[in-house]
């Protein structure tokens, strides 16, 4: 089933009223909508005609230690006839840190990574922001979108950025209640001012009370953030590949992992890039925030879990969650990965709420069609009976899929997908074997750990001691993987401390892209051995003694074609991921112990048919 079907039973017109006005009748605008959809209104299209203006809501909380609640900047955009005709309309709500302007990437922002695991690097430096941008604009995205269609566009900017009061947390609790403290303005339940310090009251009297957020990135986080606070009046949010644990974003497995693009970026580095607030409050947040709640907790020495990591996942905080919720990722997403969405998105559906996911085969961003998103803010926010809550739980860009034409599934991942568990046979400094009978007496093999090589070129690699990879015999039929794949890894180093990789790839390696949206990389992962009893307390490694580990790669939907060959590499440092360690570090891995389980849509039939083993 593709998302282009229509449903023209469904079609839904909003009745015209006439009213008297200087002895002439008049249209009044009022949102229409067909097939399910809100369609754009002429009356509503005009930028000339809106009305657009900027005020501050009061929060509850002070986090710039000015003793006075901090108070969140925010614009509004609404046709005219909120004004004219006394039209009320529902929000979409969209907050940020960007909307002010960032601090760049000035040589020296980032860690440096090229330091022995264990210890600290360097300080770095810490630039400044100055604020951009015009009052009353904080930012025109989504206008042309939502406007027209019938919706009051609202914009924030999150605490400590541009004319926001507060200081930014990355994560902390200020960012969940800043936008709360909006929507319940919006509802009639907070106090918005038309200046961040005087006492002049603005009411949202255009307001339904009605109100959804959507965004991408750190702004798909912020819909997440004012979810977990249960607050009423936020009726449905749409993430686009949303952070969701600044844990998972900055560790994997007890690790110090990078995000993808951005090799030594952490949690106070993100804190120094947006922070474009009041300058003469940035030596407060800064003492308070940066270099004493992330300094004491982001502990880069070990990468353990902890208090204050766990009181940035958003997982966590569910427990009030009601808004409906519709997902968007990459699987190819290497910055904000793609377990984020999968995470949330499972946990919703046990809580019972409507909850739809929309995954495609890029990398970061990507929103769902526009048919899915107008659907889900038509019902959730207008009321209207278009059966999206009776939709597919799943949508997925299929390889050769048009971008906005996805393949609907009954849910992610595929509920036809079953387990199916793959052996190594040696081979080692070549290839190795990888197949699903368990052959015993494989022995072990060693690798030499080297951030020179990067991963491309380490999986491309005929023989190099500098990596352990083990393939698959070229498939004679297509093989649909669906899920979260699981290594069961035994291994030793030679040292107390070691980065620890894995890539499933599809080979032969292509340049460029092997189709045309997929890349060679099927999933990867990474892992601290040192972690390898709990993520909460590493344990130095005992040189020559084994360890195992088991832990999920990224969660991925992916066919791999007739033809290819499904490659299991392991290694240790990963240039573009991970610290950078003086070359020459051992690991051993344990052929006999060491497994990856992939979730295989048909189970072992398709695999029997695929493997000609």
């Amino acid at each position: 089933m593709k998302l282009n079907v229509r449903f023209p039973f469904l079609l839904l017109l909003s009745f015209v009223i006439l009213l008297p006005v200087s002895g002439q009748a008049e249209k009044r605008a009022v949102p229409v909508f067909e097939n399910g959809e809100a369609q754009i209104v002429p009356a509503f299209e005009n930028r000339d005609d809106w009305i657009r203006h900027d005020l501050w809501v009061e929060t509850k909380f002070d986090t710039d230690g000015d003793q006075k609640p901090d108070r969140m900047h925010v614009s509004v955009t609404r046709p005219k006839q909120t004004d004219t005709e006394g039209l009320k309309l529902p929000v979409i709500y969209v907050s940020s840190p960007y909307f002010a302007g960032t601090a760049g990437f000035p040589d020296g922002m980032f860690w440096d990574v090229k330091h022995e695991l264990g210890e600290m690097a360097d300080e770095r430096i810490h630039p400044e922001i100055t604020r951009r941008g015009e009052r009353p604009v904080i930012s025109n995205s989504h206008l042309k979108t939502w406007v027209p269609r019938g919706y009051i566009l609202v914009h924030s900017s999150s605490p400590g950025t541009g004319l926001s009061q507060g200081s930014p947390t990355v994560g902390g609790d200020n960012e969940s209640l800043a936008p709360k403290a909006v929507i319940d303005w919006l509802c009639g339940r907070a106090n918005g001012y038309t200046s961040p310090d005087g006492e002049e009251t603005v009411t949202a009297f255009w307001s339904t009370g009605k109100v959804g957020m959507t965004g991408t990135s750190y702004n798909g986080t912020l819909p997440l953030a004012a979810a977990t606070t249960g607050v009423d009046g936020l009726e449905a949010i749409i993430p686009i590949a949303p952070n969701t644990s600044y844990y998972h974003y900055y560790r994997s497995n007890g690790l110090v992992r990078s995000p993808g693009g951005y090799l030594g970026e952490d949690i106070d580095v993100l804190y120094d890039f947006i922070h474009s607030g009041d300058e003469s409050k940035r030596a407060y947040n800064n003492a308070t925030v940066r270099d004493k709640e992330m300094k004491e907790g982001m502990d880069r020495i070990t990468g353990d879990l902890n208090d204050f990591w766990a009181g940035r996942d958003y997982l966590n905080d569910m427990g009030p969650m009601k808004a409906a919720l519709l997902m968007s990722h990459g699987f190819n997403d290497w910055n904000v990965m793609p377990e984020h969405s999968y995470r949330i998105y499972t946990a919703a559906k046990e809580k019972g709420i409507p909850a739809q996911i929309f995954y495609h085969q890029n990398g970061h961003g990507g929103p769902p069609p526009m048919t899915m998103m107008n659907r889900w803010f038509t019902h959730y926010l207008h009321g209207i009976e278009n059966g999206v809550e009776n939709d597919a739980r799943a949508w997925i860009v299929r390889e050769q899929d048009k971008p906005m034409e996805p393949t609907s599934y009954e849910d992610y991942p595929n509920p036809e997908a079953e387990p199916v568990t793959f052996h190594l046979t040696s081979g080692a400094p070549a290839r190795g074997g990888l197949g699903t009978e368990k052959r015993d007496g494989q022995g072990t093999e060693t690798l030499v750990d080297n951030y020179s090589f990067d991963g491309s070129a380490l999986a491309r690699a005929e023989f190099t001691n500098h990596r352990l990879i083990y393939v698959t015999p070229e498939l004679t039929g297509d093989i649909h993987i669906s899920g979260l794949p699981e290594i069961t890894i035994r291994i030793s180093a030679n040292k107390p401390a070691a980065n620890l990789s894995v890539w499933l790839v599809a080979l032969p390696w292509e340049e460029g892209r092997r189709s045309k949206i997929t890349d060679n990389i099927i999933t990867r992962g990474w892992a601290d051995p040192q972690n390898q009893s709990s993520l909460s307390e590493s344990e130095p490694l005992q040189p020559g003694e084994f360890y195992t580990l088991s832990f999920n790669l990224q969660p991925d939907d992916q066919i791999i074609t007739k033809g290819q060959l499904i490659g299991l590499m392991i290694f240790s440092s990963d240039r573009e991921f991970t610290l950078w360690p003086e070359p020459g570090t051992e690991l051993t891995v344990d052929l006999d112990a060491t497994s990856i389980t992939l979730p295989v849509v048909g189970g072992k039939t398709s695999i029997k048919s695929a493997f000609p083993e």
